[in-house]
């Protein structure tokens, strides 16, 4: 249960706010913890909803206007406890209105904001925490939650370009293979009963297409299982470093798509690298805060031996120079970047640049995806109706 609290601090200033707790008791003690004086408890006319973890999961979207909502409110000159009261009841996700909460009571008994969020590495990551602390110790917090709600929102909006773009090809595709296993298991079978029982000779592909459809039918559950244990196959694999690691380099080595992968990695590596410089992180932390965000295990590697060379007081485009993952354009103006002094201009520079690459890229393969799917259509609807036909044609002539 949420509670609605009025009480007094230990300098006899009145607080106002929200806590959550199973009974009133145990919000008072929680209250008398956090060294309050309690003057007036009532439940709090909060909204309740239905919360299914996978629905009610805090996306990207909602840490965005949380962190612009947050900057706003500061920049206005409101205390942070007050600014994050504020904000439960502006939160749509119940999950995300319940950690706001906690965390304003966290704040309210003498925490750090950053250390809150740390606490909560599923919502805020290792990224969003380090700019916070680095916004806590300048006195820009303000600023600091803005730039991360900007630098955020366009992470968002990249991802949300390459799922849009994936939309249409995997829409046609399922319901492609949805006609097709209806067709299999409803309607063939009764038609190749009738060319089965004239004694017709029947052609290879349309023997090809009983043979599966007598498959699917006969043996439904053993491709549920055989379905069901590749897919936990996978995920294990997937679980494991070496597994990972395998599948990091199989998805950059893709044709067409591996250079696209390579593109938003970079974009998101020089985006966290420009964010933490500006928010006075040091080189080696916004490194491995970086190889974070990248999440592919062949550029954390990559990431992690040039935190190796930066200690040991070398270029940090020393290694990225050695290396064919990275553009060598990327790595002579990471080079320029540290003679200048400009490190964080050139990878906001690099960032911008492939960000436009990616939009390209994008815009190219919707191009040619739409034909393709097209002519996979054909072939596949053109390989069931000959399939059919033929053998009705050799059944007429017969007669």
């Amino acid at each position: 249960m949420i509670f609605r609290y009025e009480a007094i601090d230990s300098q006899g200033v009145n607080k106002v706010g929200l806590v959550e707790a199973d009974t009133s008791q145990e919000a008072i003690l929680l209250l008398n913890e956090n060294g309050l004086s309690l003057l007036k408890l009532d439940v709090a006319n909060v909204k309740t909803r239905i919360t299914i973890p996978f629905l009610n999961r805090v996306s990207m979207k909602d840490v965005v206007v949380f962190a612009r909502q947050f900057s706003i409110m500061i920049s206005a000159g409101i205390a942070m406890v007050q600014a994050l009261r504020i904000l439960v009841n502006q939160t749509e996700n119940p999950n995300l209105k319940k950690v706001i909460i906690e965390i304003a009571d966290e704040v309210d008994g003498g925490a750090t904001l950053s250390d809150c969020l740390a606490k909560r590495p599923k919502i805020f990551s290792n990224f969003f925490v380090s700019v916070t602390k680095s916004g806590e110790r300048s006195g820009k917090l303000d600023e600091v939650l803005n730039y991360l709600a900007d630098e955020i929102g366009k992470d968002y909006d990249m991802i949300a370009k390459i799922r849009g773009a994936m939309i249409y090809p995997a829409v046609v595709l399922v319901g492609m293979f949805a006609i097709g296993v209806v067709m299999m298991v409803f309607v063939l079978p009764k038609l190749m009963d009738v060319l089965t029982e004239t004694g017709t000779a029947l052609p290879l592909a349309t023997r090809i297409l009983i043979a599966v459809s007598n498959a699917i039918t006969g043996y439904w559950w053993l491709i549920l299982i055989l379905f069901g244990g590749l897919i936990a196959a996978i995920r294990m694999a997937l679980a494991s470093r070496s597994g990972r690691r395998v599948f990091d380099v199989l998805v950059l080595r893709l044709p067409v798509f591996g250079k696209l992968f390579q593109k938003i990695l970079l974009v998101r590596f020089c985006r966290s690298m420009n964010t933490l410089l500006l928010g006075g992180v040091t080189i080696e932390n916004s490194l491995a805060i970086a190889g974070d965000v990248v999440s592919n295990l062949t550029y954390k590697d990559l990431i992690e031996k040039t935190i190796h060379s930066v200690e040991d007081g070398n270029s940090i485009s020393t290694i990225f120079l050695e290396s064919s993952l990275i553009p060598k354009m990327v790595s002579y103006m990471m080079q320029v970047g540290e003679e200048s002094g400009k490190l964080d201009v050139i990878f906001n520079k690099v960032a911008e640049f492939y960000n436009r690459e990616i939009d390209n890229m994008l815009a190219n393969m919707m191009s040619l995806l739409e034909p393709l799917v097209m002519i996979l259509i054909g072939v596949g609807v053109g390989i069931m109706v000959a399939a059919v036909i033929m053998p009705m044609y050799s059944m007429v002539g017969n007669f």
